[in-house]
This record gives structure tokens, sequence and C-alpha cells, in this order.
């Protein structure tokens, strides 16, 4: 890991158990958990979100201004209003990706989940979604929270992440393993 990375990791990991002490000190875990998802949606959704927060264009008044608007418009709680406030105040609002992915790791750890990061070439039903949590908490044994996404380059088929595991059923990886056996062979 680069040096910057690695400070920024540090950043953000001190901000996300602070702001998760705080939660948990108050028994909001659930309205925490429900501020991380509609914080990562907005930052995946909104490009002036992302360009608030990594822009050195704005003033730090700007920036705290601009983003406890948005922080009051998404109606936060007041524990991740505070937060972004106060990253905002001393200009580590570019460490927020990465806080929101600690808050994650910490509300699951506590809840006692793993996340399972699911692609697959076309969207899962609602059975087949609960037929997979099923099978995935039998192989880990904790509560499985999955993270969908399709890819439909996949043709067909599934790629599961599950901690440093990776299951990758799909058909284009299938293909790709049929065209080195036949590279070997001839």
């Amino acid at each position: 890991m680069s040096e910057p990375a690695s400070i920024s990791s540090g950043i953000a990991m001190r901000y996300a158990t602070a702001v998760f002490e705080l939660a948990k000190e108050s028994n909001s875990l659930d309205a925490l958990e429900t501020d991380v998802d509609a914080l990562d949606g907005a930052l995946t959704e909104s490009t002036d979100l992302r360009s608030l927060i990594t822009s050195p264009v704005y003033s730090r008044d700007q920036v705290t201004t601009a983003i406890t608007a948005v922080a009051k418009k998404m109606k936060l709680s007041q524990n991740m209003t505070g937060a972004l406030g106060l990253m905002a105040s001393k200009r580590r609002l570019f460490a927020l990706p990465q806080v929101i992915t600690s808050l994650r790791e910490l509300i699951a750890e506590e809840k006692g989940e793993v996340t399972a990061e699911v692609t697959s070439a076309n969207a899962l039903t609602k059975s087949q979604e609960a037929e997979l949590a099923k099978t995935l908490k039998a192989r880990v044994g904790k509560e499985i929270k999955l993270k969908l996404t399709v890819d439909e380059s996949l043709i067909g088929g599934l790629v599961i992440k599950v901690g440093s595991q990776m299951i990758d059923s799909s058909i284009r990886a299938q293909l790709a393993a049929l065209k080195n056996s036949m590279k070997e062979v001839g």
C-alpha cells in the first residue's frame, strides 16, 4: 500500500470508529447503517457530491456548509451529520468513501455478518437471493449480507467474493479456461 493510501485508510478508520462508537452508545446502529447506505448511494450517483469531497477549489466554510445541507436534505442522523461537518472543517472529506467501507465492516462485525459481493450476468430474483444467502451461510457459518451487481459480460453464472475467497462460476471464466486448455494441447 502506498504511503498516501495508508494515511487515508488510517484517517478513515479513526472517523469510522468514532462514529460507530457514538452510534453504539446511543443504540442507533440501525440508523447508522441506513445513513451509510444512503451516503454510499449518493456518492455513487452524484458527480457533484464526489467533486465536493475531493476538490481543493472550495473553501472549508463552503464545503462545511454544503455537506451539512446535503446531510440535512438526506435526513441523516445527528451523529453522521456532525461527523461530516467535522470532516469538512478538517479537510478530511476525501476519506469519506473509505469511512463508509470501514463503517460497513464495523457494523457487519457487530451483527456477526459477512458481506458477499455477488456479480451476476442478470439480476437475481428474490428467491435466488434467498437461496444463495442460505447456501453461503451454510458454507461460511455466519449471516450473509449480499452486495449484488450485474455484469452482462459474464454471459451467465456468478462471481462470488466472500472475504478472501472467490468463486467464479461464470461462463466467461469457463470459456477462458477452455481456451487456455486448447492452447496447451495444440
